[in-house]
């Protein structure tokens, strides 16, 4: 199964620990699947190989994951600013800390980082092409939720809380937190 495992001896360090076997084309390399997907045009893939992403990715990642762990929102702020703009939160200009703390359950944005973290212990997916390019958590966001796996359930299931799962199956639509990062390591949005 998936794991996201960070801050190890310290130091920020995401490692997804992926059992191949479990995977569709188990033993394929994540550019091989990647292409296979292009050529014949189906939906994107549910990818785990954090190795396969480009530097500027897990570097992002990293940084991502090490603010979210330490449970203070505000440490989210120099993610921020490391970045060519702010990520995308809601609609319309708005500050993301802010909007975080208010939406919170504990008015401190907690539940927001760990939904972040459960979001990024998922697998992902690489959707588009040149300029448009982006990888996205979890791959369910652009994969859809009706037509997974038993064990892709399981995943959905410890990404998004369960009453939510409940309306993904009806309406057949991922409607939970997704992350988007382009290839240059811009981190695009942490959105619902």
């Amino acid at each position: 199964m998936i794991a996201l495992a960070a801050l190890v001896a310290g130091a920020a360090a995401l490692v997804y620990v992926h059992d191949e076997a479990s995977t569709p084309n188990a033993g394929s390399s994540a550019g091989a699947v990647m292409a296979a997907a292009e050529a014949a045009d189906q939906a994107p893939k549910a990818l785990y190989d954090f190795n396969a992403l480009p530097d500027p990715v897990k570097r992002m990642l990293e940084r991502i994951a090490t603010a979210a762990q330490s449970g203070e929102i505000e440490n989210m702020q120099p993610v921020f600013e490391s970045n060519e703009l702010k990520p995308m939160v809601a609609t319309g200009s708005v500050d993301p800390i802010a909007l975080w703390k208010k939406e919170s359950a504990d008015g401190s944005g907690r539940d927001i980082l760990a939904a972040m973290l459960n979001v990024l212990s998922s697998g992902y997916a690489r959707v588009g092409q040149g300029a448009d390019e982006m990888y996205v958590w979890p791959y369910f966001a652009e994969t859809g939720v009706s037509a997974l796996t038993p064990a892709q359930e399981v995943e959905l299931y410890r990404t998004v809380p369960r009453d939510r799962v409940a309306e993904m199956k009806k309406s057949g639509k991922y409607s939970y937190y997704r992350l988007g990062i382009a290839p240059n390591g811009v981190w695009h949005y942490f959105l619902q």
